[in-house]
């Protein structure tokens, strides 16, 4: 997440699940958290991702299971910890993925992910055996925070989803873009999720010393994805991201602007995983799906906001990223509200 640290009440909800229909044990979890009960009856209600990420360990804790009891088997308290420390030791992030989703199916018995590279994309494709639709939503969104929280942490950056599916039916929040990306589709089997397989050769940036950190105040990072909000890459999207197309600066000026010359700017980048184009392709999909769901711009005025001179070469470009036109894109979107 990044524009909003905090969490619907639907999460706060779904991570409730675990504890049953017992008013005082919820209760107490609550108190032990410090959330307040009357705070959440609004539809609306919000919790920042601090108090999210202690109310998940107060129920971690009472449960003895770090996956809520979202799986018939669990993650008995400390699972977590164990599974770290060996994923700071893989080679790369591809590796570190494997060697995640392999750990976490030695604890979890009614969910599996496995990971392919299909060209240019890395897909994790989860495989489901929980019957009880309710809780099979939440578990897969759950074991794919777990996943995509561990490896940005490693990384040392946000990995951003180019792609998500789930074969469950849009859930009554209004994060999920935020979670997973801005293109996103429901009720598909099976669930996936599919971001550049570049990110699989990204080395571990995290050793011993940073893991204590790390795991002193997870979840807090699984929840809001680990990003380096000080690095050079997120201060240029946000200046992207906040400007019209027509005035971005270009790579020279972004330099100068910092003091920087072209080549020691194009290094700080590389150093965090990024560049100049990648964050600039970034912003210009971002702006394509968030216009997209938003009524009443036509698509040439959406292809103008995202930088493309004419409607056909938006086309040609939302077709590359999506395997669909931007009208079969929005008419989906908006079947799924």
């Amino acid at each position: 997440m990044r524009e909003k640290d905090s969490v619907s009440r639907y999460f706060v909800e779904a991570a409730l699940h675990g504890l049953g229909n017992d008013p005082e044990r919820v209760q107490a979890v609550l108190t032990r958290a410090g959330v307040d009960l009357d705070a959440l009856r609004d539809t609306d209600a919000r919790l920042d991702a601090a108090t999210f990420a202690r109310l998940w360990r107060a129920i971690a804790d009472e449960l003895d299971d770090e996956f809520l009891g979202l799986d018939s088997h669990g993650m008995p308290n400390g699972s977590f910890a164990m599974l770290s420390r060996g994923l700071i030791q893989a080679v790369d992030i591809g590796q570190a993925i494997r060697r995640c989703l392999s750990g976490l199916g030695l604890f979890l018995r009614d969910i599996r992910g496995t990971l392919c590279v299909r060209g240019d994309h890395a897909v994790i494709t989860l495989n489901s055996q929980q019957s009880d639709p309710s809780i099979r939503s939440v578990a897969e969104e759950t074991f794919l925070t777990v996943v995509l929280g561990l490896v940005c942490w490693l990384a040392g950056r946000r990995v951003p989803i180019e792609r998500a599916q789930f074969g469950h039916p849009r859930p009554a929040h209004g994060d999920d873009h935020l979670f997973w990306g801005p293109n996103l589709t429901y009720g598909t089997l099976p669930t996936e999720i599919e971001f550049a397989s570049s990110f699989l050769s990204l080395p571990i940036v995290q050793n011993q010393t940073t893991l204590r950190e790390f795991l002193r105040t997870s979840p807090h990072w699984l929840i809001i994805r680990f990003s380096n909000r000080e690095g050079l890459g997120n201060e240029i999207y946000r200046q992207l991201k906040h400007c019209c197309y027509q005035q971005w600066p270009t790579l020279a000026e972004m330099a100068g602007e910092r003091g920087m010359s072209i080549a020691s700017f194009r290094r700080q980048l590389q150093r965090e995983g990024f560049s100049f184009q990648q964050l600039k392709d970034e912003v210009r999909r971002n702006i394509a799906f968030e216009c997209l769901r938003t009524p009443g711009l036509s698509i040439a005025e959406i292809a103008e906001r995202a930088g493309f001179q004419e409607a056909s070469a938006f086309h040609r470009a939302f077709r590359q990223w999506t395997g669909e036109s931007p009208g079969q894109y929005r008419a989906k979107w908006h079947s799924d509200v």
